[in-house]
């Protein structure tokens, strides 16, 4: 049995077994990539405000308003999107997870979404663990990702042309034949054309359920390192904590604006307990989650602890940070989007193709029998 051989009968293999699994990622995908555009179509009432030249008001006005709306839930974070967006309140309780969204500039009460019968969250879930329990669903997501970056390798290998002749063949579809071969080499072609993209968005995807995937790819880049030491949080002094103060969350908000005066995108993380410090967040664009500068202050006082701006960070850590928007295709603004969405959409036709190839020669073969 020749190299191409073996490389044949392992890619039909994995393929059939990985097909289904790999069809639904690879289409909720494509769905989920423009949801933050659609959801500002279908939901601006509560999405969007009119910018105004004041100040947000400070996060923990919000937290009491939210609180009055839904007094048994506790407040993790406080966001602020943008100028001309809302500002959201995450809250939680033992039963149900609540976004509450407002205008940031008057407090005015827009929205309450629920994430568990949202139809881009329910998608997301799916893409992630396929509604499943996240210990068994992620696992099942991931070895399926692991295979079908096999299954690109082994496509290549398989697709790579023998003589030079045959190149200008392999690059293109002859749409002038019957649908089989039509069929083919689209399967070959275009798994051909997408497989580096692919390849990247699937690696991407893959520090979602392993994270030893972006210990991977920060020692890469680093060439080493220790990523829990650098992104570890500071350790307070808990003999002398008093009560959480609101003043302390104002004051870490304030200030943090201050240090990124042109950021456009801000969290506000909430002490929950004894020995959690005031962490938060801003990045240089909305709705990007990449780039991001983080900072950390004395829930007690406001007092900043640490920072760690972005061109701080360690390249490795850097480009794990950008991971979400390099799997979206975010990190480009919307042609990385149109990038993602095509290649998602692609890939999602490979298990299709490869099955059609597959049963076609099957029944060839009974049919010569």
């Amino acid at each position: 049995m020749s190299f191409k051989t073996k490389i044949r009968f392992l890619h039909k293999w994995l393929g059939l077994i990985s097909g289904l699994i790999v069809f639904i990622v690879c289409i909720t995908g494509c769905i989920f990539c423009f949801h933050d555009e659609i959801k500002d179509i279908t939901r601006k009432e509560w999405r969007l405000v009119e910018p105004q030249n004041k100040a947000f008001l400070p996060p923990s006005v919000l937290e009491e308003k939210a609180k009055e709306i839904v007094p048994k839930n506790k407040v993790s974070m406080v966001a602020y999107y943008g100028k001309k967006r809302s500002a959201i309140v995450y809250t939680y309780s033992d039963t149900e997870n609540l976004y509450l969204y407002f205008n940031p500039y008057s407090g005015q009460y827009l929205k309450t979404e629920n994430p568990e019968t949202d139809f881009f969250i329910i998608v997301e879930y799916i893409h992630l663990y396929l509604l499943l329990p996240d210990y068994i669903g992620k696992h099942i997501i991931g070895g399926a990702t692991i295979i079908f970056i096999l299954l690109l390798i082994s496509g290549i290998i398989q697709w790579w042309p023998k003589r030079k002749s045959d190149i200008k063949r392999s690059f293109t579809i002859k749409w002038n034949a019957k649908w089989r071969r039509v069929n083919y080499d689209w399967h070959n072609t275009s798994g051909f054309y997408i497989a580096l993209i692919a390849i990247i968005l699937a690696i991407t995807g893959l520090t979602f359920t392993y994270e030893w995937v972006g210990d991977g790819i920060y020692k890469t880049f680093n060439f080493g390192g220790d990523k829990a030491a650098e992104t570890k949080t500071p350790v307070i002094d808990t003999t002398t904590f008093k009560t959480n103060s609101i003043t302390a969350v104002d004051k870490a908000f304030v200030q943090t604006m201050k240090l990124q005066p042109k950021a456009e995108m801000f969290f506000v993380m909430i002490p929950q307990q004894k020995g959690d410090i005031v962490s938060t967040g801003a990045y240089p664009h909305t709705l990007r989650f990449d780039q991001q500068s983080n900072y950390y202050f004395h829930p007690y006082d406001g007092k900043l602890i640490e920072s760690q701006t972005f061109d701080e960070k360690s390249l490795g850590l850097q480009v794990v940070e950008m991971n979400y928007g390099i799997h979206t295709g975010q990190v480009l603004d919307l042609p990385g989007k149109v990038i993602a969405f095509t290649v998602s959409l692609l890939a999602s036709a490979l298990p299709v193709t490869g099955f059609i190839i597959w049963f076609g020669r099957r029944n060839k073969s009974k049919k010569k029998k």
